[in-house]
């Protein structure tokens, strides 16, 4: 708390984090997880899962974004499926070739180097998610940044992004939300819903041609 304090991070925003720790909402009311499949212009598939204490009306105010953006509700998830995936971060430059031999040592399934070196994105089996994350961030002695189940589209699902921008400009309808490039929706459309519900993530399938289907 003293982190986020120091950070300027507003005291709603800090309270909401520690009930949300406790699986509460802010008015004390047990947090439930909402989950909603739906189609994007043109053709995008799309999971967003959200917690909140009214289910009935966050479940109202998605689908009626949905409708709002051009989409329709209608599953999705067969064109998902299941990972887990685990951010390690150094504070030096990593041994790449150490990593990887410790990465495919545990079993892991997919890896990724980010940007500065710094960083390894991993991806695993869902049941093996916690194992590996702990195994890796303890023998390569690097600090476990975050450990999580997560929806990956099916490398047939894939759209290409090129394609989507020629087709509808898909970024201006829904603009980029929370930690990772796989977490859309327009941010107009989110604090309509911020009293109701907290989105977790929006899974979709469009990504750069030169992405890995993990990578996302």
């Amino acid at each position: 708390m003293a982190q986020a304090k120091k950070a300027g991070l507003p005291k709603n925003l800090i309270e909401r984090a520690i009930a949300k720790g406790k699986g509460l909402s802010l008015s004390g009311k047990p947090l439930q997880t909402v989950t909603v499949e739906a189609m994007l212009p043109p053709s995008v598939s799309t999971i967003i899962e959200c917690q909140t204490d009214n289910k009935k009306r966050t479940l109202e105010g998605l689908r009626l974004l949905v409708k709002e953006a051009g989409g329709t509700v209608t599953p999705t998830s067969h064109l998902f499926e299941r990972r887990g995936h685990i951010i390690l971060e150094s504070e030096h430059e990593l041994e790449e070739e150490r990593v990887i031999h410790s990465i495919l040592e545990a079993g892991a399934l997919d890896w990724r180097f980010n940007g500065d070196l710094k960083s390894v994105s991993i991806w695993t089996e869902p049941n093996e998610t916690a194992a590996i994350g702990h195994s890796l961030s303890t023998s390569l002695g690097l600090r476990l940044e975050s450990s999580e189940i997560i929806w990956v589209a099916r490398p047939e699902s894939v759209i290409d992004v090129e394609d989507v921008e020629e087709e509808l400009p898909f970024y201006e309808t829904i603009g980029t939300l929370q930690h990772s490039s796989n977490s859309l929706l327009a941010n107009r459309e989110i604090d309509r819903l911020e009293e109701d519900s907290s989105v977790l993530a929006v899974y979709h399938n469009a990504m750069p041609s030169d992405a890995t289907p993990f990578a996302t």
